[in-house]
């Protein structure tokens, strides 16, 4: 198991590395680590609407968004632990904090959907 993976199910272990960081900081991911379960949580809540409440869109549509917006918390849910452990690594060793395509990649898949859903709504395909 990596050392960065093995962090996420022994995360006691990060106190070994460095020195404490501010609390303040600590606290500050520890709040970025819950938004980001909130995002995934929101990305299955959105994956089981579409399920639910467009069920005149085409079957493979349908399936294909739901599929995406399922997937998407789930990765969301795991890149919050992953995040978690390398900032807190980061912060104990005095270095800068590690950048991320995540969010970018994130809010793009996020905005593609959302247009092709408000295209199909304006084209009727969603009656």
């Amino acid at each position: 198991m990596r050392p960065g993976l093995r962090l996420w199910f022994f995360p006691e272990r990060v106190r070994e590395e460095g020195s404490t960081p501010d609390y303040r900081s600590s606290l500050a991911n520890e709040r970025t680590f819950l938004a980001w379960l909130r995002t995934g949580l929101a990305l299955i809540g959105g994956g089981f609407a579409v399920d639910q409440f467009l069920p005149r869109l085409h079957g493979s549509l349908r399936l294909a968004f739901t599929v995406v917006l399922l997937v998407g918390g789930a990765l969301c849910a795991l890149r919050a632990v992953n995040h978690w452990v390398r900032c807190e690594r980061a912060m104990r060793r005095g270095e800068d904090l590690p950048l991320s395509r995540f969010p970018t990649v994130l809010a793009l898949c996020v905005a593609g959907l959302a247009v092709a859903v408000v295209a199909l709504t304006l084209l009727g395909r969603t009656d």
